[in-house]
């Protein structure tokens, strides 16, 4: 991803929110509408959202020092998590109590039209935000689905701010059904059905970025494509045996570590080895640009016992 990118995307999101949170807030002060109460927290923690996550971004900058000698590439996956699960959980959990609360004590909706309007302008700035952020992602996107490039992105943010937006816009149609029903059936049942609905939606949203970005602060390797790419530089080297084993992991979103194993022939010399393991980071790096720290073993390959193939190994020789 795009640091830049994703930054625009964030700001984009972070000055939407932050005028419909005021406006909606003095919505529902006004006309007394759940809906408009559950859209305002809503808001009020996508704001949050956004302001962790340019947090998470700038922290992530910091160099790499005694304490964290691989640097600070992973704050962006903490702030992420954070965001899915804490402030989305907090917006949706409050949602649901507000609607039951309005089920069980029903409040007269005052000036209509003022939650409808402020409802409406709402779903126009949000239909801009959500365009940035679809605008910046298919910059990065390339040939994956929407539902692949949200599942498999190591930059967090990106696929935090496009289903924020999108569950934001989905509320907010909620929030005008609840509010529109009211006004026409003269119920206020109808204005708590659509604060619960907010609320699941957030409950839901929140599950999906927790598991995704759980999956990141855990520790994801590189993906197919670069993954293959390393073999084959590494395979390409002439010097090399074969590939006995080779493992990755993102330190950051724009961060790779390489580690492999490599055999090289029995008798070469250590000077040529070296040699040989510095080309090979060289070829590593062009064929991957963000594989930044690589660790190479040598050793002498050993064909693995017929029957009893290394689990955790990849076998490759550079013949094949």
């Amino acid at each position: 991803m795009s640091t830049t990118g994703g930054k625009k995307a964030i700001i984009a999101a972070l000055l939407a929110n932050l005028g419909i949170t005021i406006t909606k807030f003095i919505a529902w002060a006004i006309s007394g509408s759940a809906s408009m109460l559950a859209e305002a927290v809503h808001s009020v923690a996508d704001t949050g959202n956004q302001g962790l996550l340019l947090l998470g971004s700038q922290q992530a900058k910091r160099k790499a020092d005694e304490d964290h000698p691989f640097g600070y590439g992973r704050e962006r996956y903490v702030y992420a998590f954070v965001v899915s699960i804490i402030l989305f959980s907090i917006g949706g959990v409050f949602s649901i109590y507000e609607g039951v609360n309005k089920l069980n004590h029903p409040h007269e909706l005052k000036y209509a039209w003022l939650p409808i309007a402020v409802l409406l302008v709402a779903i126009v700035l949000e239909s801009f935000s959500l365009r940035t952020a679809v605008r910046e992602s298919n910059h990065v996107r390339g040939n994956e689905t929407w539902v692949q490039f949200v599942r498999h992105a190591k930059a967090p943010e990106l696929p935090v701010v496009l289903l924020e937006d999108v569950a934001a816009l989905t509320g907010l149609v909620f929030a005008f059904l609840g509010v529109g029903l009211t006004v026409i059936t003269g119920n206020s049942v109808w204005d708590a059905v659509g604060t619960l609905a907010i609320g699941v939606l957030l409950v839901l949203v929140a599950v999906v970025l927790g598991i995704e970005t759980k999956s990141l602060l855990v520790g994801e390797g590189a993906r197919p494509a670069d993954v293959a790419a390393i073999r084959d530089a590494i395979n390409e080297e002439a010097s090399v045996e074969a590939l006995i084993y080779m493992k990755t992991l993102y330190l950051g979103p724009e961060e790779l570590l390489v580690a492999a194993k490599v055999a090289f022939a029995p008798k070469r010399k250590l000077q040529d080895v070296a040699a040989a393991i510095d080309s090979l980071e060289e070829r590593v790096r062009a064929a991957v640009p963000i594989a930044r720290v690589i660790f190479i073993e040598p050793d002498i390959y050993h064909a693995p016992r017929k029957g009893n193939p290394p689990t955790d190994s990849i076998v490759i020789k550079a013949s094949d």
